[in-house]
């Protein structure tokens, strides 16, 4: 059993090996649907078109994009805990006003570097389950949110249906390993995606956490037979 600090290290190497591969790979892996899961996520903070959105575990910066998209006059600060993720993303960024309104900055989503109430909006896609310490993040994610703004947390969940379940649970643990291995050259990091996954919260428990972290509303909303989640929190 690794402890929170172990866990953030390991975590912190794995996607340091595979950043160069990171996007290529999920778009591959998840038959593109990831960016539909993406616009549905970010469509929930359409109330804050010109306001500032953090973009926690931004990684190579796909939401980031997504969210200044679909809103011309948004700021996005985009935190990761890995710099080769973000360096990684940064090479990518297209060069137009969507780069200009990006701010990468490398820090810890558990100790986030910012002022109370600085966000109109938080995103997190599929890094809740990453912290070491959960909890301690979404207190901090309920610190930095303005009054009234809104979290939403996009994150793989187990479905529940009983054909999709052991199809989903023969492609998570066995297919996409051995594929993303061979593509990434690390497929440890692909087999702790599967684990990690499986060991996380229900959805009860995470929408438990958000209420204990002092967000008054909390509502969770599947996707595509419930294989990822959108978990939403308002201040």
């Amino acid at each position: 059993m690794q402890t929170p600090d172990e866990k953030k290290t390991f975590v912190k190497e794995k996607f340091s090996s595979i950043s160069h591969k990171y996007d290529f790979l999920n778009s591959l892996l998840s038959f593109q649907i990831d960016r539909y899961w993406r616009w549905v996520t970010t469509r929930e903070l359409k109330m804050f078109p010109d306001g500032a959105v953090l973009d926690l575990c931004a990684g190579t910066l796909p939401l980031s994009l997504e969210l200044t998209r679909q809103a011309p006059a948004r700021q996005v600060v985009a935190i990761d805990f890995c710099e080769d993720m973000l360096r990684a993303g940064i090479k990518t960024l297209p060069v137009d006003s969507r780069r200009q309104r990006i701010f990468p900055v490398c820090g810890d989503g558990e100790k986030i570097p910012a002022r109370d109430k600085s966000f109109w909006g938080i995103t997190v896609a599929f890094g809740v389950r990453n912290l070491g310490r959960t909890q301690d993040g979404l207190n901090e994610m309920h610190r930095v949110l303005k009054p009234c703004g809104k979290l939403l947390i996009l994150e793989f969940s187990r479905p529940r249906n009983v054909i999709v379940k052991p199809v989903y649970s023969f492609y998570l643990n066995t297919v996409l390993p051995k594929v993303a291995g061979i593509v990434s050259g690390d497929k440890e990091a692909y087999e702790y995606l599967a684990s990690s996954i499986a060991a996380f919260y229900e959805p009860e428990e995470l929408l438990g956490m958000m209420k204990k972290a002092g967000f008054a509303e909390v509502s969770r909303r599947p996707l595509t037979f419930g294989i990822v989640s959108v978990y939403i929190g308002v201040k």
